[in-house]
């Protein structure tokens, strides 16, 4: 139980880290100087959940499941990436869904359906299958468990 409580203390501080790269670059694009993506937010979603991405991979990979890691950095980042893909559907969905289908075109309308419900939602589904998909190799506390034969 410790051990779960400080790997989720663990996602959720690469998690901040990698919430604050995404919600900076996605309002840097959106409405910074220039706003070079101001009339595309979906493009600007994209571009900042794909930043964010690697650093959330490096910051799980490295400390949060750096127990659970695999061999294989490419698969696990490959899996790591689809994963993000999925979560980044759903913040996507929701800032597609407050933006052209309910009218909401405010920067504070386009970051509380992207950056706020569209978080919640997709770090609840990232977090399950990071541990089920993506970080599957060893445990120490799992090896540590003895384990009965017949």
């Amino acid at each position: 139980m410790r051990a779960r409580l400080l790997e989720l203390i663990r996602f959720g501080s690469v998690g901040s880290l990698a919430y604050v790269v995404d919600v900076g670059l996605f309002n840097l694009l959106r409405f910074g100087p220039g706003t070079l993506l101001g009339d595309r937010p979906l493009t600007a979603k994209v571009i900042s959940v794909a930043v964010a991405t690697v650093v959330a991979w490096l910051g799980n990979r490295y400390w949060t499941f750096a127990g659970r890691r695999t061999a294989g950095r490419a698969r696990e980042f490959a899996g790591f990436a689809v994963v993000n893909v999925g979560g980044m559907l759903i913040a996507v969905a929701c800032l597609w869904f407050s933006h052209y289908v309910l009218g909401l075109r405010s920067p504070l309308a386009d970051n509380i359906s992207a950056n706020v419900v569209g978080l919640v939602l997709g770090t609840a589904f990232r977090y399950l299958a990071y541990r089920r998909l993506v970080f599957t190799g060893g445990s120490a506390a799992r090896a540590a468990v003895p384990t009965s034969t017949p």
